[in-house]
């Protein structure tokens, strides 16, 4: 079954230590609850500078689309719905793959939680493709490579104080206060808790 079950987050607190309610906010937040599209896809978010990073730019003149020197929010699609929005995602991820898979793969932020490619190693896989592979075959997969890459990071720190503000600094980036991505997981947090975890 590919959707993650109240056991799998029992069992995700239990090894990263913090309340499960900390772990389904990250979730909502990060891919809106799920870490699939209806068609089966992982959900998926090309960061075209990140491909330029991977691939030393060598495709910049000829693909700006999806290779460019810094991250640009006009290059992200802006459909009405999560649908809309993960086929463009799909369509860049394509195209970059032709050029090179595993830095297309690499350059991607992958299921649930969003995690970008870049860290396979970390998050337990020997190749790009193999995170890849993981990252299709379930949300319980994509549970495991959150839990491997939260504790390699020593992230776990922050959820277990509920320190929201210095997790979304290293989870998501310098941008988070400006996206109130903090906020937006304390809230999640307190629905959550309010529900009964």
């Amino acid at each position: 079954m590919k959707t993650l079950t109240e056991k799998d987050y029992d069992e995700a607190a239990k090894i990263l230590g913090c309340k499960k309610s900390v772990i389904k906010a990250v979730a909502d937040i990060e891919s809106a609850g799920s870490g699939f599209l209806e068609d089966g896809k992982p959900v998926i978010l090309f960061e075209g500078h990140v491909f330029y990073r991977n691939t030393a730019g060598k495709f910049y003149k000829s693909h700006p689309n999806i290779c460019f020197p810094k991250w640009d929010r006009s290059k992200y699609e802006t459909g009405p719905t999560k649908e809309i929005r993960g086929q463009k995602e799909w369509l860049d991820f394509f195209e970059a793959a032709k050029l090179d898979e595993p830095a297309a793969i690499q350059s991607c932020s992958w299921g649930k939680f969003q995690i970008l490619g870049e860290n396979y190693s970390v998050c337990g896989f020997d190749s790009p493709l193999e995170f890849a592979q993981s990252m299709f075959r379930s949300e319980g997969e994509q549970l495991k490579a959150f839990i491997n890459f939260v504790k390699f990071n020593h992230y776990d720190v922050f959820l277990k104080k509920l320190d929201f503000t210095s997790f979304a600094k290293m989870y998501n980036g310098p941008g988070y206060a400006k996206n109130k991505y903090d906020e937006k997981i304390k809230a999640a947090y307190l629905k959550y808790e309010k529900e009964g975890g």
